[in-house]
């Protein structure tokens, strides 16, 4: 009789205590249960790092992908840089407008004018070679007027050479009147082809010419250029 008791004293004690959970749970005081831990903000993650652990680096960061931070393109198989759009070229007929036009003083001289008509500087190397109609010979430079470094001209510039057409004291041999000339440009080397020529208009009267026939060197200014 008395295990019996105790059993129903159990049972109920169990059952007091399921209902006080229940109650504690639902509309009745919180649950207690297991003390919780504080929430702690989640870790950064670094600048570098992607959502899916690669890089995420900036395309300047990275070579610009395409490209690189000093301009120039990678090359798509071999990865090795491009080479820069050249700034400079040669000046010659394609390059520049070029007039001839004989002048008062000093006497008996011609002023060759060549302006920079393109989008980059070109370079007037050396001196012009003039061809005068069909004439068989080239007329020689005058080595005096070598200027000490290239002239070169920015878009929209001119640089001049000076044209001895004939001795004032007409010692000349041959002379002539022309109605044609032939402007030739050299390259880098002397002699060498510079590109397309120019082909100047002369006075409708022409040019008298003969074996005193003598070029200047290419010269920035054009007082240089008449000053021989």
């Amino acid at each position: 009789m008395r295990i019996r008791r105790t059993r129903s004293l159990l049972a109920v004690t169990a059952l007091t205590a399921l209902a006080l959970t229940a109650c504690e749970n639902g509309t009745g005081t919180r649950d207690e249960g297991a003390s919780a831990l504080p929430e702690t903000p989640s870790a950064s993650a670094p600048a570098s790092a992607s959502p899916t652990g690669g890089s995420t680096t900036t395309p300047a960061e990275d070579g610009n992908k395409n490209g690189n931070n000093d301009g120039t393109k990678d090359n798509a198989k071999g990865g090795s840089k491009a080479p820069a759009p050249a700034t400079r070229v040669l000046c010659n007929g394609s390059t520049t407008k070029v007039t001839a036009q004989p002048v008062p003083r000093p006497l008996n001289h011609m002023l060759l004018t060549v302006t920079n008509t393109g989008s980059k500087t070109c370079d007037l190397t050396y001196y012009p070679v003039l061809r005068f109609d069909e004439m068989q010979w080239v007329p020689r430079a005058a080595e005096e007027t070598h200027p000490q470094a290239v002239v070169s001209l920015a878009p929209g510039e001119s640089g001049y050479a000076g044209v001895l057409l004939s001795a004032a004291d007409g010692s000349g041999d041959g002379g002539t009147t022309a109605e044609k000339l032939t402007v030739a440009f050299q390259g880098m080397t002397p002699n060498s082809d510079g590109g397309a020529s120019a082909t100047p208009a002369l006075p409708a009267a022409g040019v008298y010419y003969d074996s005193s026939l003598t070029v200047t060197y290419w010269q920035q200014d054009r007082e240089d250029a008449l000053s021989w």
